[in-house]
């Protein structure tokens, strides 16, 4: 989602997405107080959710994974920062908890006593292979490899098995959602969606005939060819 797609909504929709037509300049007494009432409300809905709701309690669903108070950080505090963006959240986690999930059960194939014994391994492989998922796919966010160690080492989050995909999803969806109403009542969130807006470079300008980078370009040439022709007159 661009800006310009953005631009085309209206002004209250536009505006909890992120798009401003100049960036807001806040200064950092609202920063602080926005960061701090942005991860209490989002880390509290998110251990209500969990914590309270009988579905998942039933479930024995952890109330709150600790790799979230990481994203908390960037999503509340950092929110300008690319690893901080919502592909990077969203698809950070879920590449990692797919890849935890996957080595472990390739390593319960040993049996229980020896995967006790090779529990390390298979919590350093599965934030490994993370981690190279996460850059080929342009999604890194940091605190994805806290989920990746966890859904590997940790007993209750491990027996959570293919069940636990869809408890990351929700959990970062509702990052994502706090992270938007908190940060766009003074500030901006997120700076971008999917990729990162790339100003055009000199050299692109001077293809598409930019007249005042053609004349910085040629200022050069003439200095040195009038240098030369002055050098050329000396006897």
């Amino acid at each position: 989602m661009t800006n310009s797609r953005l631009s085309r909504l209206p002004p209250w929709a536009s505006r909890w997405l992120g798009y401003r037509e100049h960036p807001p300049n806040e200064p950092p007494y609202i920063v602080y107080l926005w960061s701090f009432i942005g991860a209490f409300c989002g880390l509290s809905v998110l251990q209500a959710i969990f914590g309270q709701a009988q579905y998942f309690i039933d479930r024995e669903v952890p109330p709150i994974l600790a790799s979230y108070g990481a994203s908390a950080v960037l999503c509340y505090g950092a929110i300008e920062a690319p690893l901080a963006q919502p592909r990077a959240l969203v698809v950070g986690h879920f590449i990692s908890a797919v890849s935890a999930v996957c080595i472990t059960k390739l390593f319960g194939l040993l049996g229980p006593e020896k995967f006790e014994t090779l529990e390390w391994l298979c919590g350093a492989l599965s934030t490994a292979v993370a981690i190279v998922i996460m850059q080929l796919t342009n999604t890194m966010h940091p605190p994805a490899g806290a989920t990746a160690l966890v859904a590997a080492v940790d007993k209750d989050v491990r027996a959570l098995s293919w069940y636990l995909l869809p408890v990351i999803l929700l959990s970062s969806t509702v990052v994502l959602v706090t992270a938007l109403l908190f940060n766009n009542i003074q500030r901006r969130f997120p700076v971008f969606w999917l990729q990162p807006i790339i100003p055009p470079t000199a050299e692109s300008s001077t293809e598409q005939g930019d007249p005042d980078v053609e004349a910085k370009s040629t200022r050069p040439h003439q200095a040195s060819r009038s240098s030369s022709l002055t050098l050329g007159e000396v006897p």
